[in-house]
Order: structure tokens, then C-alpha cells, then sequence
């Protein structure tokens, strides 16, 4: 009949429900928005460390601000599930835009470290819940057809963007509020598509549960894997810029780096992904483990080394722990049945934030005692602590038959998991 909603006239097949086409203009309002907002989180990451240095602030602060990120990252992935159900997908992410803006303009105010952490941490909330809301919107208007290669556009879109970020900071003025005004430009520029897609909103979603202990009997190589990365993401690209600015790079060495760095989950996750599609995803996981170790003996060993030399090392060793981020999800979904998605995604990114709030907090306080470079041995001893849970894992129990395995698709641990929120009622024919 007419002014039947969408929401309640979708077809079924089988008894599931379908899911209509969309323009492919209209899901692309989403992809580029998020890219835009990239521009702006990658300048950010790269502007504060090097902003705080140059006013002589100790580098203790610069990880204090990343703990309060991820504190607030936290929090996002509790209340996400309960903004959305009040005001829906559009609404939620135009807000969380705004809560944006007003993260950049507190750090455009003024070079105070405390004010920093809680603009921070502001931003942490609101980029962890602009994901989960951006994600299950695309989850809900593709089909399983194409949803793998939308997910990938949307992935590597993000990680180009933080890229163009990074490479930004070296041409501002960084005495001055230029960078957080120019994160402000990309954030009000990514409300535009967002305002004007004719995308239609999934229905209002039920509450996401976490549970941990469900998700661990499901896969412990993939809840082990979201700890792990969730700390070894968080200090490797997050201290990475502290580092090297106490170390006495350049603002322009700095933006080199942190532009460089996200090219190696391009070069690493493809390749990874491909054997991992044919072989036991485990093997893949422990020789991933294992180069983020060698790669972080290589940054201690060279730490001293030229530019380009610490380029290489650091591409590799960022290229290796994303990879670690997408191959664990891949792993647990692998393992999982229909019923269980939802409570698996969940807990999954309950995980990632938990340990990039706590890892962060750990590396600030070594660095206080021990300087910027024990944010190194932290990395590898994660990546050999978890190489080795692997291995063990590999001895107790089968792999997954290869013709029972989705298909890998490429993923950035500075975003979070696709959680299933827009339809955890209708979740029949998602996968």
C-alpha cells in the first residue's frame, strides 16, 4: 500500500530479508565523508607531539593525550548503540561531526596539555562512535555481493586520507592554530555529503551486547588478536610522532613518517590477505606477529639511523600490526555462526578499545621513567607474547576447512570493527 515504509516492505527471500540496491553515488556519500574526516584525524595525530615539543612540553604528555583518545574511544563504543536508537544513523553522525569540530576548536584555543587531553578525548568518543554508525550504515544498504569490496573502498579510502593528513602538517605554521582549523575545514566539508545523500537509514538498532566469554569460546586467536593490535596500534602509530619529535626530527620529517606509515597496510594487508584465503589464517597471523617484532628490534637497532632508513623500518612495522588487525577479524568471523555476529563484533571492539586505552596508559608511564623509545620493547614483546599464544593455538585446536572461510578483506586498526548495529533484529543474511 502507499506510504509504506522501506523498513517494513523489504522482500525475503528464503525467509530473510533482501537488501535493496542503492545508488552507488548514495553509499559513496559515506565513503567520502569518512575519507574527509581521515584528512583531518591524521593531521592531528601528526600536528600535536610536534606542537607540544616545540613549546617544550615533555613527551609524557603527548601520551597522556593519546591515552585520553582512547578513553574516550571507550566510551563510544558503549553509547553508540543508544544514540543511534534516539535520534538514527543521520542525525548520530552529523552530531558526532559537531562534537568533532569542537574537539579541534578546544586544541585551537589553546596550547594547554590539559585542555588537549580532554579535547582528546572528546574526539576519541566521537570518531569511535562516527565508525560504528558509518559501518553498520553501509552494512545495511549492500548486499553480501558487493559488501567485501565496499568495506575494502571504504578501509583504504580511510587510510589514504590519513595519509594526505600527515603530509599536510609539514606545510603549516606549527606555532600557530592553523592545524585544528584545518581539521575543522575537513570535518564541516565532510558534513556536506553526509547532509545531502539520499542514502535511506537502516532501522533503529537493538542493543549490541558484549560478551567476552562467548566471543573467546568462539575464536581466542581473534579476542587475543583485537588485544593485542588495540595496544600495539596505539603505540606504534600513536607514539611513533612523540618519538620521533623528542628524537629532534623535523616538523617535515615528522609528516613525512607519519605519511609513510600508512602505505605499509596497503603493501602488507593484500598479500597477507591472499594466503590467508588459502591456508590456515593462524600461520599467517604468527608470521605477521613475528616481522612486527623483527621490524621493532630493527627500530631500536637503527634508532639513530637516516630518514630514509627509519621510512622503511617504520612502513614495515606498521604494515605488519594493521595486518594483524584484519586477519584476527577475519579468523573469528571464520568461526561464527549468523546468531552470533553481532555479540562477536561486539565484544571484539569492546577488546581494541579496552587495550588502546590501557597499553597507551603503560607506554606514557615508561616513557616518563625510561624515555620515548620503550614504546619499542612494548610493541615486541606484544607481538612475540601474542606469536606465540598463536602458536599454541595452532597445536589445540583444527583449522577452519578453507571452503567453509569467508573472503579476507583489508582493514585499519586506527578504525574500529564493523559492529552489526544497524540490523541486529534482521541479521539473517548477513555474514
Amino acid at each position: 500500500m502507499n506510504g509504506v515504509s522501506e523498513q517494513t516492505s523489504r522482500q525475503t527471500v528464503g525467509g530473510r530479508p533482501s537488501v535493496p540496491s542503492r545508488p552507488l553515488v548514495a553509499i559513496a556519500s559515506v565513503i567520502v565523508s569518512m575519507a574527509l574526516i581521515a584528512v583531518g584525524n591524521g593531521l592531528m595525530f601528526a600536528y600535536i607531539p610536534v606542537r607540544l615539543g616545540a613549546d617544550g612540553f615533555a613527551p609524557t604528555w603527548a601520551g597522556g593525550i593519546l591515552t585520553g583518545l582512547s578513553a574516550g574511544g571507550i566510551a563510544g563504543c558503549l553509547l553508540t548503540g543508544v544514540l543511534v536508537r534516539r535520534i538514527g544513523h543521520a542525525r548520530a553522525y552529523m552530531v558526532l561531526s559537531a562534537v568533532i569540530v569542537l574537539s579541534n576548536a578546544g586544541v585551537a584555543a589553546s596550547a594547554h596539555p590539559v585542555l588537549w587531553i580532554a579535547a582528546r578525548a572528546l574526539y576519541g568518543f566521537a570518531i569511535c562512535a562516527m565508525f560504528i554508525v558509518a559501518q553498520s550504515w553501509l552494512n545495511d544498504a549492500v548486499g553480501n555481493s558487493i559488501r567485501g569490496r565496499v568495506m575494502a573502498v571504504f578501509y583504504v579510502s580511510y587510510i589514504v586520507g590519513m595519509g594526505a593528513g600527515s603530509a599536510i602538517m609539514g606545510a603549516l605554521d606549527i606555532g600557530s592554530a592553523q592545524a585544528p582549523l584545518v581539521g575543522i575545514f575537513f570535518t564541516a566539508l565532510s558534513m556536506l555529503p553526509i547532509g545531502m545523500t539520499r542514502l535511506a537509514q537502516p532501522p533503529p538498532p537493538e542493543a549490541a551486547s558484549v560478551a567476552l566469554r562467548r566471543a573467546w569460546q568462539i575464536s581466542p586467536v581473534g579476542v587475543a588478536g583485537m588485544l593485542a593490535v588495540g595496544g600495539l596500534s596505539m603505540m606504534i602509530a600513536g607514539f611513533a610522532p612523540i618519538h620521533a619529535t623528542a628524537k629532534g626530527f623535523t616538523q617535515q620529517e615528522v609528516a613525512t613518517l607519519m605519511f609513510a606509515m600508512p602505505l605499509g597496510t596497503l603493501l602488507f594487508q593484500i598479500p597477507f590477505g591472499w594466503i590467508s584465503d588459502r591456508t590456515d589464517r593462524r600461520y599467517v597471523l604468527i608470521a605477521a606477529s613475528l616481522l612486527v617484532a623483527i621490524a621493532g628490534v630493527a627500530a631500536a637497532r637503527f634508532d639513530a639511523a637516516a630518514l630514509t632508513v627509519i621510512l622503511v623500518i617504520y612502513v614495515v612495522w606498521s604494515g605488519a600490526s594493521e595486518s594483524i588487525y584484519s586477519l584476527s577479524s577475519a579468523h573469528a568471523n571464520d568461526r561464527a555462526t549468523n546468531n552470533d555476529l553481532v555479540a562477536l563484533s561486539s565484544s571484539m571492539l569492546f577488546a581494541w578499545s579496552v587495550s588502546g586505552f590501557l597499553i597507551p596508559a603503560l607506554g606514557t608511564a615508561l616513557t616518563a621513567a625510561y624515555g620515548t623509545q620503550s614504546f619499542i620493547y612494548v610493541a615486541i614483546v606484544i607481538a612475540i607474547a601474542y606469536a606465540l599464544f598463536v602458536v599454541w593455538r595452532v597445536f589445540r585446536a583444527r583449522p577452519v576447512p578453507s571452503d567453509e572461510t569467508g573472503s579476507f578483506a583489508p582493514m585499519t586498526a586506527q578504525a574500529p570493527l564493523p559492529v552489526e548495529l544497524g540490523f541486529a533484529a534482521e541479521d539473517g543474511e548477513r555474514r
